[in-house]
């Protein structure tokens, strides 16, 4: 039985249900990340008896999957995307947004399916925009494709932005920091390629990055999508 299947016991003697329990955990991962998150800790922000909260939650884990299906709501697009694309595209731009303002959901993306509600309602918004254009196994493989690309992009900018604040320095600062060693190693020589990306190449925003990676994942998939056969 999940957590979404088992009732929630009664809120007395103290007001409680799961939807304080989980704004509660996401406020402390917001602050501080996953490892601000426990029942014990939650429990007491909500100044409650942490045994009280094992009556509507498990285990951690099943924790973690109410506050990632709660950030879910914020990805669930707000009106149905006109194709395909778009709804592929719009996916990984709101799952990304969320992660910047949600940065330890990069930690929990690329596991297994999520069961609740509103992850349910976007794997099923995310499949009916491929209907008609692919069979089943293709539109998997096509959605696996591109959240593959999404996630790994998305854990590469959190990342990033976690070593900016660990060591105080920004990207360009941290250039600049290492830029002696990097101009000795490129006089070797022996690098040329790599010479030609740091002197040559465009200093792109995260952003920018992000969405033309995408556009060109998109353009891959599009090659694959062939419409099923009408039924006989």
């Amino acid at each position: 039985m999940t957590v979404w299947d088992r009732p929630e016991p009664p809120k007395r003697p103290v007001p409680l249900d799961r939807e304080r329990i989980v704004a509660t955990a996401v406020a402390l991962a917001d602050e501080g990340g996953l490892e601000a998150v426990s029942l014990r800790k939650v429990a007491a922000r909500l100044d409650a008896g942490p045994m009280r909260l094992y009556r509507y939650i498990a285990t951690k884990e099943e924790l973690f999957d109410l506050m990632v299906d709660e950030v879910q709501a914020e990805i669930l697009p707000e009106e149905r995307p006109g194709d395909w694309r778009e709804a592929l595209r719009t996916l990984a731009h709101r799952t990304r947004r969320a992660a910047l303002r949600h940065e330890w959901l990069a930690d929990l993306l690329g596991g297994r399916p999520a069961l609740g509600p509103n992850g349910l309602a976007l794997s099923e918004s995310t499949l009916a925009a491929l209907d008609g254009h692919a069979d089943i196994d293709t539109a998997m493989r096509a959605v696996e494709t591109v959240s593959a690309y999404y996630i790994g992009a998305i854990r590469r900018e959190i990342t990033r932005l976690r070593a900016e604040r660990a060591t105080g320095l920004s990207k360009h600062d941290w250039q600049r920091a290492r830029g002696p060693h990097l101009t000795k190693a490129l006089a070797t020589g022996r690098f040329p390629a790599l010479s030609r990306a740091v002197h040559d190449a465009a200093d792109t925003d995260p952003e920018t990055s992000f969405t033309t990676g995408l556009d060109w994942v998109l353009d891959a998939v599009s090659a694959k999508l062939v419409p099923p056969p009408p039924p006989t």
